[in-house]
């Protein structure tokens, strides 16, 4: 028996695996909703289905996505991923990735840690996950005003390529907000 799920995940393998076993589940570790800062930065304009088979190969050559490492990646070590084809060669992402990863270490310091980090993001939706009530029927906004303005102060802050559209696929995956359709089992279990 097939697991009603999310219509849009059913595309690829990955897709369902994501929404299976991540997607929306309310984000307690700083680690990684960095990485999902890595993702979604990659993400812009060609969509998750693209990026997530090749999510070990960018943990590989990304450092595994540590944001310390990453902050002191070179031109010249973008360069050389560029020349790579098993990552998204797009030299914009990459650097963007770069200047999120100490745009990060930034916010990471000035928050007092992890838990600061978490509570700063966690603000712009009230200090707790919002649990939207859709059918599947009916599709999930593509930004909202809360997505407007963590994507303000991202970009305040020293982020790049995190517009609302990206800061909402942020906040729908990392559990900030439950935009699973009432009818999909994941929806009850991130809502707990």
């Amino acid at each position: 028996m097939t697991i009603p799920r999310c219509t849009w995940f059913e595309q690829t393998k990955q897709l369902r695996d994501f929404h299976d076993q991540e997607w929306g589940d309310p984000i307690d570790d700083a680690d990684v909703l960095f990485e999902y800062v890595v993702l979604y930065t990659f993400q812009v304009g060609i969509g998750l289905r693209i990026v997530l088979p090749k999510r070990e190969t960018m943990r590989e050559l990304l450092a595994g996505f540590d944001p310390a490492r990453l902050a002191r990646f070179t031109p010249y070590q973008v360069d050389e991923l560029l020349d790579d084809p098993r990552i998204i060669r797009n030299r914009r992402k990459l650097e963007a990735v770069v200047q999120n990863a100490r745009a990060w270490l930034q916010l990471l310091a000035a928050e007092g840690g992890g838990a600061g980090l978490l509570r700063f993001f966690y603000g712009f939706v009230g200090g707790q996950s919002l649990d939207n009530q859709r059918l599947d029927t009916e599709a999930p906004p593509l930004h909202t005003p809360a997505a407007e303005a963590l994507s303000k102060e991202l970009k305040r802050r020293g982020f790049a390529l995190l517009g609302p559209a990206t800061c909402y696929g942020l906040m729908q995956a990392a559990g900030l907000v439950n935009d699973h359709a009432v009818e999909c089992p994941r929806h009850g279990a991130c809502a707990q």
